[in-house]
């Protein structure tokens, strides 16, 4: 089925489960906030995923677990799904370049009948080269490559695929350099159309930002937006801290509405308010989120965990959340995992059982 036939069949189906109704103009005040344990009442009807992976209720729920280790990340997800008491919806992974994937565990993870789980898997396309390589169809042959491997290893099985999450950071603006954020429009534009090409019409395309805001104000952040017509859901990958006075603390609340400062960025929104205003027909995932506190000094995250709920309740454009557990990240000296003490985690395992997650994948 072509992008063309396809994109005219989900927005139908996104009117039949009203999913646009929720989404108006940036600046426009938040419905009224939930009580903390309300949701949007997905018990109320069966929340089920249409043919972009769009829950017609609810919110999917996903987690990539034993970041910044070398242990096997299927085995760290079904010890995070015991830790947590639900199943994750979606599998988060990551590859880059002429990595062999989807892979053995990642086929069997979404497989499962008894389990059933999405892949969410970030490909940076461009390693060892740059965008404008890409663009220029230098790495055709490995994009050819994966699209042999997605055909003849995972067949029509839908999976989310992000190509080179966060980019803000690896921006190099400078012209010439290859890696431009005009460059990785074209990388971005030049992928999708390849693997098209290719057959793969299985894939839910998702745009992965950052969300800082010094990238957010730079003048070239809006250039990187890849278009509409091949962006399927846009994404964020955003934390805070559970620490008073440390960096980005806060709330659920204040990863999504992070601003530019010093810049025009994103027109002066906040990011979530950027995301429904500029793209109204896209569902947002929240590719990457946790509350962390640093190693050796464990603070409660519960008001973090707790105030997920009433957001997701007043952001009805959010349709999947996925957290990254880690006891310590790419820096060394935050602890984003669940289990940081006992009541972190008991905290997060009220949250986990809320029936808004209780989304069955079609």
């Amino acid at each position: 089925m072509s992008r063309k036939v396809r994109k005219a069949v989900t927005l139908l189906g996104a009117m039949l489960a009203g999913t646009t109704a929720v989404i108006g103009a940036a600046g426009a005040a938040h419905a009224a906030p939930a009580k903390a344990g309300k949701t949007t009442k997905p018990t109320a009807q069966r929340c089920v995923t249409d043919a972009k992976l769009v829950p017609s209720c609810g919110v999917l729920w996903g987690a990539a677990a034993g970041g910044f280790t070398s242990a096997p990340r299927d085995a760290e997800l079904k010890k995070w799904e015991q830790l947590s008491g639900r199943t994750a919806s979606i599998f988060h992974t990551y590859h880059k370049g002429d990595e062999v994937f989807p892979t053995k565990s990642e086929i069997a993870m979404t497989s499962d009948p008894a389990k059933p789980r999405v892949l969410l898997v970030n490909w940076k396309v461009a390693y060892g080269s740059t965008w404008a390589k890409v663009a220029k169809g230098e790495q055709d042959a490995r994009i050819d490559k994966f699209a042999q491997r997605v055909k003849s290893t995972y067949g029509d099985k839908k999976f989310f695929l992000v190509l080179n999450h966060e980019p803000e950071n690896d921006v190099i603006a400078r012209k010439g350099s290859g890696m431009e954020a005009k460059d990785f429009k074209a990388m971005y534009r030049h992928t999708i159309a390849r693997l098209e090409a290719q057959g793969v019409d299985n894939a839910i395309n998702v745009m992965a930002y950052m969300g800082n805001e010094k990238w957010m104000a730079q003048s070239w952040w809006n250039d990187l937006y890849p278009g509409d017509d091949v962006v399927d859901w846009i994404g964020l990958d955003s934390y805070v801290s559970a620490e008073k006075g440390y960096y980005h603390y806060g709330q659920f609340a204040d990863l999504l509405d992070r601003k530019a400062k010093g810049g025009k960025g994103q027109g002066g929104l906040g990011w979530y308010d950027w995301a429904v205003k500029n793209h109204p027909s896209k569902p947002i995932m929240i590719a990457e989120w946790g509350v962390y506190h640093r190693i050796g000094q464990p603070v409660d995250k519960t008001a973090g965990y707790n105030s997920v709920l009433p957001e997701l309740a007043k952001r009805p454009g959010i349709k999947a959340i996925v957290y990254f557990d880690t006891k310590h990240d790419d820096e060394g000296n935050r602890d984003i995992s669940i289990d940081s003490t006992k009541k972190n985690l008991a905290a997060f395992r009220t949250l986990a059982a809320n029936p808004i997650f209780n989304v069955k994948i079609a």
